[in-house]
Order: C-alpha cells, then sequence, then structure tokens
C-alpha cells in the first residue's frame, strides 16, 4: 500500500505534529509518505502532486483554517481516481461526524479523536480482510450507510514512540515552527475551547521528550512551541523544563509556551527572572476576558488580580516576551465591556496584544448552546460570531477596527514611543485611540492596500490632523524618534520635510566636529570625521526636551536637536541631543 499523511497548514513556516505521530506509530509496520502544503497553494497543485505519488491511502488532518480547502482538494482527488481511500482526522471533523459524512460524501473514514492506534489499525484492516468493524473510534460507509464505531480508551502517552526523528524533516528545522506537546487534555473547563471535552490531563515521559529537545537542537531548531494547552498546570514538572531548557539550549532558540498565569507562583516568575537568558522564552496567555460574569457564564476561573501579579512581574524582568489573547463575542460581554476588558489588558502593556473573535467550534458547550445567548454564526469554518444578545454586528465590525490597527501599530512595534504617548496623554483611553484611529483606517480603504513602514508614519499622521490634535508637534516629534531609532540604516528619505536645510546641516556638523562633546561623552568617543558624520547620521529638531522626555515621561517644550547615529555595521542606532540654544553661538 502507498499511504500519504497530509494537511493543509495556515504558512508554510508551520508544520504538523499529528501527522506525525500516525507515521512513527504506523512504523515499521507500515510505511507513512508525508506531505505537507498550505491554504495559499492552489488546489490543482495540490492534487497534482499526490496523485503523482500514486497512493492508495490518503490521511488529512483536519481544522478550522483548512477544512474548505481541504474538501475541495479532496472531491478533485475522488473526480479522477475514486479508488484512493480517504481518510480524515483531526479536531475540525471529530465532532458532528455524522453530519460530515453525510455533508461529504468522498469522505470514506472519519478517525474520531486521538488517532494513532486508530490509524494504524486502519491500515491494517486495509493490509487484511477489511473488517472496519473490529477498528474502534472511526466513521465509515457499509453498504451505502454510515457506521460509527465507540472510541478506544485514551492512549497511554509514555509509550508514543518519538514524531521527530524522520530525516526529510532535518532540512526545513531552521526554518520552520517545531510543535511539541509533554502533555494533552488541560484541567479547566472553558465552555467556547475543545480542550474541556476531554477530562484530566496525561503526560508523555519526560526525559524521552528531553531527548527530543536535544535532538531538535542538534539539528538545527530554532523556534520550538508547546503546544501543551496548559503548561504550568504542575509546577514542578514545568520547572524541571524550565531548568532543563536553560541548561541545555542551544544560544538562538526560542521556546514558547502556553501558561495560566494566575496560577504561577512568584517564586517561579523570580527564578525565571533571576535565570533565564533574554529571549529564551516567550510565554502566551489567554485572558479572554475580565468581566467576572462572561467567566463565570463559560465556566472560566481566573483570578485577574493574580494574572495581573504575574504578567507585571514577567514584564519587569525583562527577559520574557508576552503574548496576551482576547476573544470579543463572549457571553454577556457587550461593547462597552468588552471596551472594559480591553482598557484592563491593554495597562499590562503586554508585547503583543491579540484580539480575536469568538468561534463556535463544533462540539463545544457554547456552540450546543448557542441559542441561550441568541447567537447567530457562520455555517462554514471558521464559525466566527455574527452577533448575539448583547453585541450586534455592528459593534462587531466596530471592534474589527480595533483589531486592525492594533495588529500593525502596538504588535508591530514600529512606534512604542509614539503610541504609548497617545494612549496615555492625547486620547480618554487606549481603546478609544484604537477606535478612533480604527474607523478612520477603514473609511479611507486602507485596509485593502499594502503598506511600507512610511505609509504607516504617514496615515497616523493624517488621522491625527483630522482630527486636529492640539498635541501633533510634540507627537509629531516622537514619531520622528520612533521611526529613527527602529532604522538599520540611514533613510534616504524619511516621511517628513527636514527642520534643517542643506546649509543649516553643516554649520551644525562643523559645530559637532569642533566641539564634540556638546553631543556627550559617548558621541565624542566615537572620533567620527566629517565624511563618517555625513555618511552615517541624521540632523532633525523636535520642540521639547527628548532626553528629559524618555526618562521621565514628561513633556518639557524646549527645542532640542537630535543626531541620529547609523553604525556601518547594523548596531543598534543610537541618537544623541542636544539643547537648540546650546548650539546658538553666544552673543
Amino acid at each position: 500500500m502507498v499511504v500519504i499523511c497530509t494537511t493543509l497548514n495556515a504558512k508554510y513556516i508551520h508544520t504538523n505534529l499529528a501527522i506525525r505521530y500516525l507515521k512513527a506509530y504506523a512504523e515499521p509496520e507500515y510505511h507513512v509518505e508525508l506531505a505537507e502544503y498550505t491554504i495559499k497553494d492552489p488546489a490543482m497543485n495540490i492534487v497534482t502532486d499526490l496523485f503523482r505519488k500514486k497512493p492508495d491511502i490518503i490521511g488529512f488532518s483536519c481544522y478550522i483554517w483548512n477544512i474548505e480547502e481541504t474538501i475541495k482538494v479532496i472531491k478533485i482527488i475522488k473526480k479522477i481516481n475514486p479508488a484512493i481511500k480517504i481518510v480524515v482526522g483531526g479536531p475540525e471533523v471529530s465532532y458532528d461526524v455524522m453530519e460530515w459524512m453525510e455533508k461529504v460524501p468522498e469522505f470514506d473514514f472519519i478517525v474520531i479523536g486521538e488517532g494513532e492506534e486508530t490509524f494504524k489499525q486502519l491500515l491494517s484492516e486495509f493490509d487484511g480482510n477489511q473488517r472496519f468493524e473490529n477498528v474502534h473510534g472511526i466513521a465509515y460507509r457499509n453498504d451505502g450507510k454510515v457506521k460509527i464505531n465507540p472510541q478506544r480508551n485514551k492512549l497511554d502517552l509514555k509509550k508514543l514512540p518519538s514524531p521527530f526523528r524522520f530525516k526529510e524533516d532535518i532540512p526545513h528545522l531552521s526554518k520552520r515552527i517545531t510543535y511539541i506537546e509533554t502533555s494533552r487534555g488541560c484541567p479547566f473547563s472553558c465552555q467556547f475551547c475543545l480542550s474541556s471535552i476531554e477530562v484530566g490531563v496525561r503526560y508523555f515521559d519526560r526525559e524521552k521528550i528531553k531527548e527530543d529537545i536535544r535532538y531538535l537542537m542538534k539539528n538545527g531548531a530554532k523556534t520550538i512551541k508547546f503546544v501543551d494547552r496548559t503548561f504550568n498546570i504542575s509546577r514542578s514538572y514545568a520547572m524541571d523544563m524550565f531548568q532543563f531548557l536553560i541548561d541545555e539550549h542551544v544560544p538562538g532558540t526560542v521556546f514558547q509556551f502556553e501558561i495560566t498565569a494566575d496560577i504561577m507562583r512568584p517564586e517561579v516568575i523570580d527564578f525565571l527572572n533571576r535565570n533565564a537568558p533574554p529571549g529564551l522564552f516567550r510565554f502566551e496567555i489567554g485572558v479572554q476576558s475580565t468581566n467576572d460574569y462572561t467567566n463565570e457564564l463559560v465556566m472560566r476561573k481566573q483570578n485577574f488580580e493574580k494574572l495581573s501579579r504575574t504578567v507585571t512581574m514577567i514584564k519587569e524582568g525583562g527577559k520574557i516576551a508576552q503574548h496576551l489573547d482576547l476573544i470579543a463575542g463572549l457571553p454577556e460581554e457587550d461593547y462597552t465591556s468588552f471596551k472594559k476588558t480591553f482598557n484592563d489588558v491593554f495597562a499590562l502593556r503586554p508585547e503583543e496584544l491579540q484580539l480575536g473573535f469568538l468561534k463556535m467550534l463544533r462540539g463545544t458547550g457554547l456552540r450546543i448552546r448557542a441559542k441561550e445567548h441568541q447567537y447567530i454564526y457562520m455555517d462554514h469554518s471558521p464559525y466566527e460570531i455574527l452577533g448575539n444578545n448583547v453585541l450586534t454586528f455592528d459593534d462587531i465590525i466596530k471592534i474589527k477596527q480595533v483589531e486592525d490597527v492594533l495588529e500593525k501599530y502596538w504588535n508591530g512595534h514600529r512606534m512604542d514611543h509614539t503610541i504609548e504617548y497617545l494612549v496615555t496623554n492625547a486620547f480618554p483611553t487606549p481603546f478609544d485611540f484604537f477606535q478612533e484611529f480604527g474607523a478612520y483606517w477603514e473609511e479611507n480603504g486602507w485596509e485593502r492596500i499594502g503598506h511600507q513602514l512610511e505609509d504607516l508614519f504617514y496615515r497616523l499622521l493624517d488621522f491625527l490632523h483630522s482630527i486636529k490634535l492640539k498635541e501633533l508637534p510634540i507627537v509629531e516629534g516622537i514619531m520622528k524618534y520612533d521611526y529613527l531609532i527602529n532604522q538599520k540604516y540611514k533613510p534616504r528619505k524619511p516621511w517628513w520635510e527636514p527642520t534643517y536645510d542643506k546649509h543649516e546641516r553643516s554649520i551644525l556638523y562643523q559645530r559637532f566636529l569642533q566641539d564634540p562633546s556638546m553631543l556627550g561623552s559617548e558621541f565624542k568617543q566615537l572620533n567620527l570625521t566629517e565624511k563618517l558624520l555625513f555618511k552615517h547620521t541624521m540632523l532633525e529638531e523636535v520642540p521639547f526636551d527628548l532626553e528629559k522626555y524618555l526618562l521621565t515621561g514628561k513633556i518639557e517644550m524646549e527645542p532640542t536637536s537630535i543626531l541620529a547615529y547609523f553604525p556601518p555595521h547594523e548596531e543598534k542606532t543610537v541618537i544623541y541631543t542636544c539643547k537648540k540654544k546650546i548650539l546658538k553661538p553666544a552673543s
């Protein structure tokens, strides 16, 4: 038999862990070939590639992000060669199984739930008597009728073979994200999440996991993401893994975890702040909502005060980047309540704040009880909500406007000082800034076109002009600083009109050459020649004391010249300042 396990990833950099577990478990009795594509690949290209492999059986790993494109591929394959057996599995098809079998007649088999042992047994029946009634945890067709076999008991994860020892994966490890799991299941019961359906948490063999990580690092893996739903549910387990990764990591490797912040003890954070190298770890924290009643309705236990303490302590440690998630559209969270949730979480200033929208996933309690809150949602994946009893579609449109500019202007970190000033000083709340700017962004049709870095500065400035922001000169000055500090090379044409003309710049440069201490001792130590000064620096003016603002957050209106030095070897750009009154010749 020629057996292929395949999937359509959301992006090329992603890899699929599930099909690798299937391959590892099936071997050595059955050889399984892996084939990965993306949802952006044309369906005919995928079909052509699969068809050329002359498969007898193709297994597809299905999720909300790929199911529609996967079905297109399967339908074409079945038209070309109906004899190819199609097996689908994964979270998207493990629920409403009868509906899927009736809706997509091209599905020959659905593997329900945990698939390693089921898929291997299915291959055994294909290779033998084809008595599919003996295979636990599948749906299949028999004499035109759909049969569903009861699921098998949960696997002993400690006995699963490693999914990482395939030679064909080695060339790609440095270019793609490697996903790894140390446990399955979740201790919580959040009704919008599929993980709540499985009771209890099961662990893999800890030492085997460590050997896998050593192997991955040895072979060039750079980004390793743990897919455990709550990595830190066992403090001793998490601490042991943290210590192992700190002790044995290869420089340049990044490990990402999903953690539950309100159960993380301060001593664990202290340990990480003291011992973790900067950039080694990255935490993803699902906040979702700060509305206590909403959390109660979805059976989500969360202590936001403790969560805030954890996020703050980690941020103050300066070692670990944090990604916090919000979900708009949870029960009884109207527009005003969500605005409060957003502002509560933004106050923590996470490195990334992701604003998502509730998806009514098949099998979840919230989807089953959707009528209780008058939910309307998409019939097809990703089943995103369109409204409920307290949140209209108009509200959802407005929140999507926030999402768009939040991603570009906060998560993109292109102008952190500017955004911080605006949300703190120029608008009533952070949400108000992102909402007003997001609405303006959409009115101008900018969501439909691409953006260069300069465009983002032009468009923010355009928005601030439109609302006649009284602090505009200050904001423009901070924007200039943000732009310059994030450049690797001297920009040829910045987004603003230069403060100084060529003659004025020349005069100032001569003064700096005559007395470099005007810009401070560090600048003096550079010992720049006139040629290097002109080649590797830019000179601008802002209407306030920039150095004082960066140190204290206070604006003192005193014109200041700023000199941006762009080192020739791609080092970090350095900004030097000098009060304008110092530059004036003595009378």
